[in-house]
């Protein structure tokens, strides 16, 4: 299932088997495509799909929260690496600044305004790839990248996408809704079959 446009913004998921118990929903892929570029695990048991189906919804819930401590129109590169090296990089220092913001500081924006969408706390972005998503008024930009082992981004990776705020909801709605349809509508494996895949 894809919904959006993958030129521009899309969310596609694929359920390989439901649960009944809604902390797994089911095992399958959810990938995010951004500029013609998939970001995530494409494959068909990449993961549980409850944490990303929480965090979709949590987005809509939140919309309009995630504004950046920084100019919404700095360079997306820039963007990236300061995300990399204020939340993963283990040898920087908090003395260190980002956008001319103390490394502290600078994480604690990332995280109270929930700029980081992905990787989103489940094995579905386990690639490396990370996606970033900033508002401002009613636009809403995605920054996309992929890590390095070197904590910087694959250049080649990098995408930025702007997007008016309802195309972009409507989107995260959309998907959201389809999704908990299939998954209603999915049979559903035994329970122990279920405990078993979640310990796999």
């Amino acid at each position: 299932m894809i919904v959006g446009d993958p030129k521009s913004f899309a969310i596609e998921s694929v359920v390989t088997e439901a649960y009944e118990y809604p902390g797994l929903m089911a095992l399958g892929y959810f990938v995010i495509h951004i500029s013609g570029r998939v970001f995530g695990l494409k494959k068909l048991e990449a993961t549980m799909l409850a944490c990303s189906f929480d965090e979709v919804g949590r987005r809509i819930g939140e919309r309009g929260s995630h504004n950046p401590p920084f100019p919404f129109d700095s360079n997306a590169g820039k963007i990236a690496n300061a995300f990399i090296r204020a939340g993963y990089e283990p040898t920087h220092e908090d003395s260190e600044q980002f956008f001319e913001i103390a490394a502290p500081q600078f994480r604690n924006a990332i995280i109270s305004k929930r700029l980081e969408w992905a990787p989103d706390g489940d094995a579905a972005f386990d690639d490396g790839s990370s996606v970033l998503q900033l508002e401002e008024l009613e636009k809403v930009r995605l920054i996309a990248y992929v890590s390095t082992p070197d904590y910087v981004y694959d250049p080649e990776s990098l995408r930025d996408v702007w997007l008016p705020s309802d195309d972009f909801y409507a989107i995260l709605q959309k998907w959201r809704d389809r999704f908990e349809a299939e998954w209603r509508a999915s049979p559903k494996v035994p329970n122990s079959r279920m405990v078993f895949k979640a310990h796999d």
